[in-house]
This record gives C-alpha cells, structure tokens and sequence, in this order.
C-alpha cells in the first residue's frame, strides 16, 4: 500500500496525509504477536489512512492496544477521538496533565483557532471527537506498557510542549519522539545521512528543558529515531549533536531581535531562514535554496512564533522576578528604619 512502509523489527510508518502533502506527518505501528499500538494519530483526515494501513497489513482494528499520542498538538492528536471509536480495544495513553484535553477538546480548538484561524482549523484538523474518559489513561514517567513479547516505556521529554511524552522499544533500541528529537524531512538526506532541525512552535516551547529531553534519550544510546515529521533517522549521536547547537542558534536569533509584534516576527523569521542557508551549505543539501526555504517555512513560522512566545515569558519572569527583589529590599529599608 502507498504510504505504509514497514522499516524493521515490527515498525511501520504510514503517511498521515497531513495537510495534504507527502510525508510531513507519520503516524508509527509498532506490532508484535498480533498486538499493536499505534504512536500519534495525525488530524481527522489522517483516520482513513491509519485503517487502511490496518487493513493492508492483516491487522484487525481489535488488535490495538493502545494509542499514544506524543502530545496534544492536533497534527499529532487532532484525529485521536475519531480513531478510538474505529478501535474498541484500544486505551489512549497521554501525559496526566493533557488527559483531561482528550475527553473535552474544546480548549484544544479554541488553541488551533486562535494559531490558524477557523477556516484553516476545520481544513486541517476537522471538528474534534472526544476520547471516552473511562479509556484514557495517564501516562507516568517510566511506565511499563506490555505489548506482545515487547514492552513499551514511557518517559516524559518536555521542551516542545510541557506535556511532551516519547516512547522507548528496548527490543529495537529505538525512540517513537514526537517532535521532542527534532523534525527531518527526507528531502533533505544526503546518502543515508539525515538532517534535523528543533522544533520550537508556540506555545510551550522550553530550551532548557528540550536540551534535557535530548539528553535523555541519548543516553539510552538508541540506534534510532522515529520522527513524527518524518519516519526513521539513524547516526543520533551527530544528530542530537546538530540539534543542541540548533537550539542555541535559534536562541541567539531571538534574543538578538529587537521591538514587538510584526517587526519582531519578522526579524527572528530573518533570522531563521538565514540558519537554513548555513545549515544548506554545512549538510551540503542537493536542494537549491529556495526549495529549501520553501519546504521548512511552515516549521519555520512556527518556531518563530515559539521564540516570541518564550521570549514574553521570560520577559514576565524577569519583571517578577525584579518586582521581588524591589519590594524586598523595601521591607529591608523600612526594617532598618
């Protein structure tokens, strides 16, 4: 079948036909003795695809223990609700402080309306199912989840969302991350070496944290990972390595902006499409440079809109932060007197 492809080890990856072009989103089976869970949903649109890729594979919708969204960002989840109803074994496993957004999606569109505005919301993601709150189930940081003769384990990796889960296969010593390990379009791979960019979308978005997350997963010394956006990347050593000094690159575009609002937008999103002409000429990408911009300025938008947002925040922080020290050196004065 067009757009499932079996990579090793019982993985498969099916294109969830997000937003309409090839291999932007993946959604991830992983399969053993006639037990599946499926990792990340894609949008409503994507629901087709997930069961068609069921069917082609021999894989009866019963057979699906659990679902596993990354986290709640509706390329990710949006299609959670709908597919559940098609899968009456299933149990959705999703990070204790999201669980309550599967069973009552309404602030999640709220969210998706106010980033894409309501027309592009319904093209992409669909009016939203809730998930049955009795199959929910929240995830704990090294939760143990049997599957067949394998066992899925769960650990949190914010930095991305603060809700951003990711899943360990010890038996195929590999990473299901989401997009906490970045995003690597196959455009963009070089021989068998790949590229991969951080993902700082709005509005979660935590540097220090993502750094950990990477950090921990490497640890695990994986000999791969499989992306969300998109499918399996191997060497992740160099990778985690490019990744950390992405990070730090995009931190310094944004900390070097200067105003608010359209003009600072613009700037950090200057700023980042010049990052990717660097990283053209480092990686030495076949692509020209205006297929390279065009194909990352969606992610690109993003991240922008994600630094801004990080950016507030540590202004806020750092307003609090000086509004304390103020109102204790005041009580020290008036202690003196």
């Amino acid at each position: 079948m067009q757009g499932v492809a079996c990579q090793s080890d019982g993985i498969y990856v099916v294109d969830s036909g997000y937003s309409s072009q090839p291999k932007v989103a993946a959604v991830h089976f992983v399969a053993d003795h006639d037990r599946v869970a499926i990792i990340d949903t894609g949008s409503n649109a994507s629901v087709p695809h997930i069961l068609s890729a069921l069917a082609c594979l021999n894989i009866a919708p019963e057979a699906v223990e659990w679902v596993i969204p990354t986290h709640l960002h509706l390329d990710h989840a949006g299609g959670i609700g709908s597919l559940m109803c098609a899968l009456p074994c299933a149990r959705a496993i999703i990070h204790p402080s999201a669980a309550s957004h599967l069973a009552h999606p309404a602030r999640l569109w709220e969210k998706a309306i106010k980033a894409f505005g309501l027309e592009q919301s319904f093209r992409l993601h669909g009016r939203l199912t809730p998930v049955d709150e009795q199959r929910i189930i929240p995830s704990r940081d090294g939760m143990e989840l049997p599957l067949g003769d394998r066992v899925l384990k769960i650990f949190d990796a914010p930095g991305h969302a603060r809700h951003h889960i990711v899943v360990w296969d010890e038996n195929a010593s590999a990473f299901f991350t989401g997009d906490a390990f970045g995003i690597s379009y196959r455009e963009f791979d070089v021989g068998k070496r790949s590229f991969v960019f951080p993902s700082s979308s709005p509005a979660q978005f935590d540097p220090e944290a993502m750094i950990e997350s990477i950090t921990r997963m490497v640890a695990h010394n994986p000999q791969a990972m499989y992306l969300a956006h998109y499918g399996k990347v191997m060497g992740i050593e160099r990778l985690a390595n490019d990744l950390l000094r992405l990070i730090h690159a995009q931190i310094a575009i944004a900390q070097a902006a200067r105003g608010s609002g359209l003009a600072r937008h613009t700037e950090i999103l200057s700023g980042l499409e010049e990052l990717v002409r660097e990283e053209r000429s480092r990686q030495q990408w076949a692509l020209s440079e205006e297929i390279s911009l065009n194909l990352l300025r969606p992610d690109l938008c993003l991240n922008a809109q994600g630094l801004e947002i990080w950016l507030d925040r540590l202004h806020e922080q750092q307003m609090i932060k000086e509004a304390a020290m103020e109102e204790k050196m005041d009580l020290a004065v008036v202690a003196a007197a």
